[in-house]
């Protein structure tokens, strides 16, 4: 049986449980639940502090996890990324009081407060900046009021928070982060069952992406409205029983659809339809 470990609050914990709803696994009723076998899908989820998940996985106790990519460098587990998942993606930014600094050169034996100590510090030394690093936990802007820290690192949105406390972002993003599965590093990426639940979560993310497209055009359109539905591998074409139509059925990504049947409209065609997808494999 998979056991997979899954956020338990959070703003990763929706948005995972609602994606592991979409492919096809049952998920816990009440917050309260810590562990939820799905005997049909042959595996266990374990409802755990987003943090820890990576400690967990890296452990070898569980198999596979979903985290944020940000919690997965700063934990410094023996872990890997092996699947971006496209929710709760976040910048995280350095920021300091105007003047302060103007890129990550102007740190230089300062101290920057964060909560995420193992992505700053990996990040100072990379880029070879001799700073200290102090860990606080939440309201890290503070820092800076009360003289603990010259510069902040942290998750920056919109940017509203930091301007409200007189700060400013300054540099290059630290990193940028999203949901992501993980697994232990080194570990079988064969899997029979691991590969089955990505396969499961990639046709989500394609479900999500785009949509399914219908129309009827004249078979002398046929090729301007390929070019603006080319679809996967090529739209399904079919004769129509008015000679000289054509029905097409192809994939569009979702972003675009409007624009395509405009488009579409334009050349002549006509009953164009656009279908939400549930579920795929590619």
């Amino acid at each position: 049986m998979l056991r997979i470990a899954v956020p338990n609050k959070g703003s990763l914990s929706g948005p995972a449980s609602a994606m592991l709803h979409e492919a096809g696994y049952q998920q816990r009723k009440e917050s309260k639940e810590l562990v939820l076998v799905d005997p049909e899908n042959e595996v266990e989820f374990f409802y755990l502090r987003p943090r820890d998940i990576a400690i967990y996985v890296s452990s070898g106790k569980l198999d596979i996890g979903i985290t944020g990519r940000d919690l997965l460098i700063d934990s410094g587990a023996n872990a890997e990324e092996i699947l971006p998942l496209g929710f709760a993606r976040s910048t995280f930014r350095f920021a300091a009081k105007p003047g302060t600094a103007q890129d990550i050169d102007d740190l230089a034996g300062r101290t920057v407060a964060t909560s995420y100590e193992g992505i700053v510090a990996k990040h100072l030394a990379d880029s070879g900046v001799d700073a200290s690093v102090i860990h606080l936990d939440g309201a890290v802007e503070t820092a800076i009021e009360l003289g603990v820290a010259q510069v902040i690192a942290d998750v920056v949105e919109t940017g509203t928070s930091l301007r409200n406390a007189g700060l400013e972002v300054f540099g290059e993003p630290i990193m940028k982060s999203e949901a992501v599965v993980i697994r232990r590093t080194g570990a079988d990426a064969d899997d029979p069952k691991v590969q089955q639940f990505l396969r499961r979560l990639q046709g989500v993310l394609v479900a999500r992406t785009y949509v399914m497209m219908d129309y009827d055009c004249r078979a002398e359109h046929l090729e301007q409205a390929v070019a603006l539905t080319p679809g996967l591998e090529s739209p399904t074409i079919s004769p129509l029983h008015n000679e000289g139509w054509v029905a097409v059925r192809s994939m569009v990504p979702t972003k675009n659809a409007q624009r395509v049947m405009d488009d579409l409209y334009a050349i002549g065609a006509r009953a164009i339809l656009t279908t939400a997808i549930h579920a795929c494999r590619l």
